[in-house]
């Protein structure tokens, strides 16, 4: 900028952006001079390097707004999880079910595990219809972003919110929330595990 400008000749943009042409140093700096601007080396890498007239603290300070606007309206996502069993019993599958809804209102993802023991291994399509209902019931609020799939004692579905859900808990400033997660993440309720399953 200015004065730390090493190049012999600029290429000169006037500060609306009109080309002035191929000008000598001293030249660029006189105009800057005469309009109270700085003269801003914007591509040194060309030759010669061009230069523009600009004022350049609004320049930063404008640069700092839009990196700021920018950040504030990034989207990010959060991955909650949400654990079931495939003989849960209604009640508590229900209780679940609320939990999800919750999640895909305040525009996160919910990563729905089934977890199989023993011989419930054995039978893969109660773990499926049960994704398969849950599916169903919040159609309104998500879709299936990922499709169920056995993953060794568990089958995994991931939900998204739609659009228009993400953006209804953006305008009420439940989401996009915190971070970003890789991991899933559950209620304090969820950490010791599912309750009141029935056995297998």
């Amino acid at each position: 900028m200015n004065e730390q400008i090493r190049a012999r000749e600029v290429r000169l943009v006037g500060p609306e952006g009109e080309q002035v042409g191929i000008v000598p140093l001293e030249r660029a700096l006189q105009l800057a001079a005469d309009v109270d601007l700085d003269l801003v080396e914007v591509a040194p890498m060309a030759r010669p390097p061009v230069c523009k007239l600009m004022d350049f603290g609004k320049f930063k300070y404008e640069s700092a707004l839009k990196a700021r606007e920018a950040r504030r309206n990034q989207q990010q996502t959060v991955i909650k999880e949400m654990k079931l069993r495939p003989k849960i019993d209604p009640h508590d599958y229900e209780t679940k079910k609320g939990h999800v809804v919750r999640f895909l209102k305040a525009g996160d993802k919910v990563k729905v595990t089934i977890m199989f023991r023993g011989r419930e291994q054995s039978r893969p399509e109660l773990g499926y219809r049960l994704l398969r209902r849950l599916e169903s019931e919040i159609s309104e609020l998500g879709y299936v972003e990922a499709a169920p799939k056995q993953d060794g004692r568990n089958m995994i579905m991931v939900l998204a919110p739609h659009r228009a859900t993400k953006a209804a808990a953006v305008a009420r400033g439940a989401g996009p929330r915190e971070r970003e997660t890789g991991a899933a993440e559950a209620p304090p309720a969820e950490a010791a595990g599912p309750a009141g399953t029935t056995g297998e």
